[in-house]
């Protein structure tokens, strides 16, 4: 969607949203510009037009603002905790209640600053995840999730703490659950994957311009579609 005020992007995973240190080309950012899309300046150098961020290795939608009224009315209702952002996931195991809260304090890993920690609450951010068990088969489960709070890393924390962490996601257990599959395809499939299983679905805001609540709705991505199959979650791929 796009018109003179925003611009809304289902992002393929693997691309980077924004240039930073190490990673100055080939971003979403970068591609919009090249494209001849008038971004806001942004609140910080190489962000243009961003007010949220998913990371390289989830897929799914982001709104971008177009000017710097744009700008400043959506991060206002992120701020605020007025948007509404709905992420699927596909986990290992099942939790214990089919839905809950996830609450913690969430800052930079000491030993690993690629790392998100949890609950260091001295030096955190609050961070608040619900979740709620939406199918389960061979061992997986489908999760939706809704944020209270964006913090980096929040979903693939929180439930790697829960102690159901993303298929394919590396840094939080993802590709280490992988490793004790007795179904060899599926195994594979895990191991071999160059993303996580986490999918922004749904994203609602308020427009800038109109004050109209607008809502968008992604289906899951081609590349996630063979381990809906194989995990038994077939039922949710449209």
């Amino acid at each position: 969607f796009e018109d003179d005020q925003v611009i809304v992007v289902n992002k393929p995973a693997g691309l980077v949203v924004h240039p930073a240190c190490g990673h100055l080309d080939d971003t979403l950012t970068n591609a919009l510009v090249a494209h001849n899309k008038k971004l806001s300046s942004g609140n910080a150098l190489y962000r243009p037009g961003l007010v949220h961020r998913i990371d390289k290795g989830t897929s799914g939608l982001l709104v971008l603002a177009k000017n710097e009224e744009a700008h400043a009315f959506l991060a206002k209702q992120f701020l605020q905790k007025t948007t509404h952002r709905r992420y699927w996931a596909v986990t290992y195991g099942e939790p214990k209640e089919g839905s809950g809260t996830i609450k913690s304090y969430l800052s930079r890993d000491p030993n690993n600053r690629k790392k998100i920690s949890s609950n260091n609450e001295e030096k955190g951010k609050h961070a608040i995840t619900h979740y709620k068990t939406l199918a389960t088969g061979h061992g997986f489960s489908l999760l939706e999730l809704q944020l209270e709070t964006g913090r980096t890393h929040q979903i693939r924390v929180h439930l790697s703490g829960l102690g159901h962490p993303i298929a394919g996601d590396d840094v939080y257990g993802g590709q280490k659950r992988a490793k004790n599959l007795k179904n060899q395809k599926l195994k594979n499939l895990i191991l071999k994957m160059e993303r996580f299983a986490l999918h922004a679905k749904e994203l609602g805001f308020v427009h800038p311009a109109s004050k109209e609540k607008m809502t968008f709705n992604t289906s899951i991505p081609e590349d996630l579609k063979e381990l809906f199959e194989l995990s038994g979650l077939q039922d949710y791929v449209e």
